[in-house]
């Protein structure tokens, strides 16, 4: 029997295949998201890997089963399936495991114009229908319908973007074998590109690197294709090609909070005064610039759920996280790597300098990373953490999310994770020796704790 407390995570589902997700759990829980929403109909997409196509079909059997019709919109990235739910206003259902290894799948809902689905904004109670065989009684299944959603969302991304002007760029791609591989040539059809394509074969196997770019490990290849090529820039996509990661022309990795800076202040010359929303771990520079360019910085907790919910209440036009997920109000305040990577290439090709040089002015702290520590009882470990730090002159605390810690020259956010023991430490200051003295600080006192231990 599913363990569908295991599988049912706080933003989505995940779960090895077939041990912990097979067709049967995908089967009950498109009948349950047809019950739960009401709707008549659910657009659907899914990734490259083999269990995908089979795990959609089975979700579609689950929807129809329950009354309503799907829409199929087949191979696609989740933007993609974010596009189809926000155009055609019905709730969607994206079958990926996103960056994780081969062995996993998972899907990703959202309601009608691409509202999120989150642990307290219906997936648990989703858990409970789909474990529980609960379902709307039907007169009459419904039906399955084809549809082409790559041409449209291709051409809306364009239009949100305009490109047709920019001075001619070379740009290096890596897809990591994922759904970037199908959705690039399309969007990048017809603009003033020169693309170095890498890994652009849609193998679920990932047999060059991990699809998940937010690990320095696996842009390794595209830093190389970069310099060989003499590339204006290079951009990483994950699984599912929903995040996107740059490296300017020498190969050097771009901080995610400097690309968020930089879409901010294109978004605030379209609509001064707007609000940029900005997670807790995204450098401090972000509301800084943005007050600097007339904006209304909101800080939010980590996470896809929080962050267009508070976009949502706020009418933000732009948020951006550390994890290279970056959000649009017109794009139903989802969040799309590839709007995201559009935003740079326009920034890039609308003036003559070379990346590292135009965004120098988006980049004022260095920062740690994510270093992650296993601990077992991370409360204990936090409350630690606080009790040394919160005395010191200088010093104020919050826990909007986890612990952050604020002094002038520095500050840091420990944080558990929502899935695994581990406690996320992303440490900022003015400078190198700052940082690492502040990092080494820390992570004694987490890594004392009973029963830590380091972990990668």
């Amino acid at each position: 029997m599913a363990d569908y407390a295991k599988i049912f995570k706080p933003y989505d589902i995940r779960g090895l295949v077939p041990a912990e997700l097979d067709e049967g759990v995908a089967e009950a829980v498109g009948a349950a998201f047809a019950s739960m929403t009401g709707a008549t109909a659910i657009v659907t997409v899914h990734d490259m890997r083999t269990s995908s196509g089979p795990l959609a079909a089975a979700f579609a059997r689950g929807v129809t089963s329950a009354g309503a019709d799907v829409v199929d919109g087949g191979l696609g990235s989740t933007d993609m399936l974010y596009f189809g739910s926000g155009s055609l206003d019905l709730p969607g259902a994206m079958i990926t495991a996103s960056h994780n290894p081969a062995r996993y799948n998972g899907i990703k809902l959202c309601r009608a114009g691409a509202k999120p689905v989150g642990q307290d904004t219906g997936l648990a109670q989703l858990r409970d229908m789909a474990s529980a065989g609960t379902q709307t009684s039907v007169a009459s299944r419904g039906s399955v319908t084809k549809r082409d959603l790559l041409s449209g969302y291709a051409d809306y991304l364009k239009n949100l973007v305009d490109l047709s002007a920019i001075r001619r760029l070379k740009v290096a791609v890596d897809a990591g074998n994922g759904m970037a591989g199908h959705t690039v040539p399309h969007v990048f059809a017809g603009l003033p590109i020169d693309t170095v394509p890498l890994y652009f074969e849609l193998d679920g196997s990932f047999p060059n690197h991990e699809a998940n770019p937010i690990d320095p490990a696996n842009l390794v290849d595209l830093q190389a294709a970069v310099r060989g090529s003499s590339a204006d820039i290079g951009l990483a996509f994950d699984g599912d090609a929903d995040r996107c990661f740059v490296v300017d022309e020498r190969g050097e990795i771009v901080s995610p909070s400097v690309l968020t800076a930089l879409i901010a202040v294109r978004e605030l010359a379209r609509e001064p005064g707007a609000t940029i929303i900005h997670n807790l771990i995204t450098s401090k520079a972000v509301p800084e610039i943005v007050i600097e360019h007339g904006g209304r910085p909101v800080r939010t907790r980590v996470g896809h759920s929080f962050i267009k919910a508070v976009m949502n209440e706020r009418n933000a036009i732009f948020g951006g996280e550390h994890s290279g997920h970056f959000y649009f109000r017109d794009f139903w305040f989802a969040d799309s790597g590839m709007l995201a990577a559009l935003h740079v290439l326009a920034a890039l090709g609308g003036q003559d300098r070379p990346l590292s040089e135009l965004l120098a002015q988006y980049s004022r702290y260095v920062a740690s990373g994510e270093i992650n520590s296993e601990v077992i009882d991370q409360a204990a470990a936090t409350a630690k953490v606080r009790q040394e730090f919160a005395g010191q002159p200088g010093v104020t605390t919050d826990e909007l999310d986890g612990l952050t810690v604020t002094s002038d020259d520095w500050w840091f956010n420990l944080r558990p994770s929502n899935t695994e023991p581990l406690l996320r430490l992303n440490v900022e200051a003015k400078n190198d020796a700052i940082m690492a003295k502040v990092t080494d600080e820390v992570l004694r006192i987490v890594r004392n704790a009973p029963t830590a231990m380091e972990t990668l």
